[in-house]
């Protein structure tokens, strides 16, 4: 796969050599992503674990049932995101998206721009038929990136989630399939809106 690029920056999927520059992302957001991310936290306490972590997550791609990418800022080299097709269903074909982003790149439109470019990559070189996104309803940056790739609400998943203090919450369930995806423009606006 090819790298995607956007303004100053890189979207493409994780390598082993990222080990370090995938800890320091995960490190910096640790306690914001706790709840939410509570996998990737409890498997990227150290360095050593990390790499680990990485090894698993890396040969996910040779089989094919997870795609994680990461976003890095052409300007510095750091990794400031992270954006997973992931539990790929080949029989239906439909996968689940999963991301965060350095709390320093927040806001600026940054994940939806990626999203949209790996939506594209899902649908054109994947040949998935349908992206989902469960995300807790509080969580309005992920509520907007979804809304603004095109996603539907179809419904809530009941306590569907649970986070790392053990609280059992809803989650948010939202669909596109491929037929009504139109690519978002420079401005992270969905096309056609």
């Amino acid at each position: 796969m090819n790298e995607m690029k956007f303004d100053n920056y890189t979207v493409r999927l994780i390598e082993k050599d990222d080990l370090k520059n995938y800890y320091e992302l995960i490190d910096r957001n640790r306690k914001r992503l706790e709840d939410f991310f509570a996998g990737t936290v409890a498997l990227t306490k150290t360095l050593k674990d990390t790499k680990h972590h990485l090894a698993d997550v890396v040969a996910k791609i040779k089989l094919k049932i997870n795609y994680p990418f990461v976003v890095t800022d052409d300007t510095t080299g750091m990794i400031i995101a992270s954006i997973q097709v992931k539990g790929v269903d080949w029989m239906v074909p439909k996968a689940e998206l999963g991301y965060y982003i350095d709390a320093a790149y927040e806001g600026k439109g940054i994940t939806t721009r990626a999203t949209s470019l790996i939506i594209a990559y899902a649908f054109d070189e994947l040949k998935l038929n349908k992206l989902y996104i469960r995300t807790h309803k509080e969580n309005m940056p992920s509520v907007r990136i979804a809304e603004k790739n095109g996603f539907v609400l179809e419904g809530i998943i009941r306590s569907d989630y649970k986070t790392t203090s053990g609280t059992l919450v809803d989650l948010l369930y939202y669909g596109l399939l491929k037929e009504e995806f139109n690519p978002t423009d420079k401005n992270g606006e969905v096309g056609n809106m």
